[in-house]
């Protein structure tokens, strides 16, 4: 039986990597008679040792209106709102294929346009406006014997900030539990953050579906808007993390986020 071909192109945005994959391959599937179970294809795909390895997929459509539409996947297979690192790293697809600077993409937390700021030989730099911010009260979380306080923030997609003065060893440990509190019945992204000055702040990130990752676009502008939220920094706010620099501003009410895209290769996954 001749193996099934499924083409993409991997990107990364800060060490937050993706799959980038048009959904005619969808369409293909189903012309033979195979039902695409997207779940399953993307835990295969983002397997780091069975598959090409990514931290989800993005699977691209057409759109009226927009340039593209996009659908995450992230690795375990789940669905997610957005991620601000994997629409980047589409806008740099796009802008690769048609040579745009101003970029609109639908995704599932809205229409984003991402501006070109810098580019060229598979390198970009873009600032998306990411919409406006939602910051809730502080919230405390049962954590075994004790307790976490954070702030829940969305960003179209859930998270829960938690200002901590150093990283310790097992923060991944804690994440991982808060990640389980029945307090957030639709999962959450956790980000702990050290504050570095009135425009600097550094960040680690444990994200829904995927666990720890190098870099989040909306886990970094969650960070610097909720310790605008507390006085704790100023806009422009440099988010520091393991991937690299992203910085976040704040126009009104409307959160903008710059950073970097890179696309890393191209190739086919050949599934039996």
């Amino acid at each position: 039986m001749q193996a099934r071909v499924i083409p993409f192109v991997k990107a990364s945005a800060c060490g937050n990597d993706f799959l980038l994959i048009e959904s005619s391959v969808i369409d293909s599937l189903a012309a033979e008679g195979v039902p695409a179970d997207v779940a399953a294809l993307a835990r295969r795909l983002c397997d780091r040792h069975e598959g090409v390895g990514a931290d989800g997929v993005e699977w691209i459509y057409p759109h009226r209106t927009a340039d593209v539409e996009i659908r995450l996947t992230n690795a375990d297979g789940s669905e997610a709102e957005i991620s601000g690192n994997g629409t980047r790293c589409v806008a740099a697809y796009v802008c690769e294929k048609q040579g745009k600077e101003k970029i609109t993409i639908q995704t599932g937390a809205g229409l984003k346009t991402c501006m070109l700021t810098r580019g060229g030989e598979g390198e970009f730099e873009f600032e998306a406006e990411m919409g406006e911010a939602a910051v809730g009260r502080q919230l405390a979380v049962k954590l075994g014997g004790g307790e976490v306080r954070g702030i829940p923030v969305s960003m179209g997609n859930p998270h829960y900030v938690v200002f901590v003065p150093e990283f310790c060893g097992n923060w991944q440990d804690e994440a991982a539990q808060i990640q389980r509190s029945p307090e957030f019945k639709h999962g959450i992204n956790v980000e702990l953050v050290a504050v570095d000055g009135k425009h600097d702040i550094k960040v680690r990130f444990f994200e829904r579906g995927v666990g720890e990752t190098q870099s989040s676009g909306t886990g970094s502008c969650s960070s610097a808007v909720a310790a605008m939220a507390i006085s704790r920094a100023e806009s422009p706010v440099r988010v520091h993390a393991p991937g690299g620099i992203q910085t976040v501003r704040k126009e009104g009410n409307l959160v903008f986020l710059r950073g970097t895209a890179r696309l890393v290769c191209r190739g086919d996954c050949f599934l039996n």
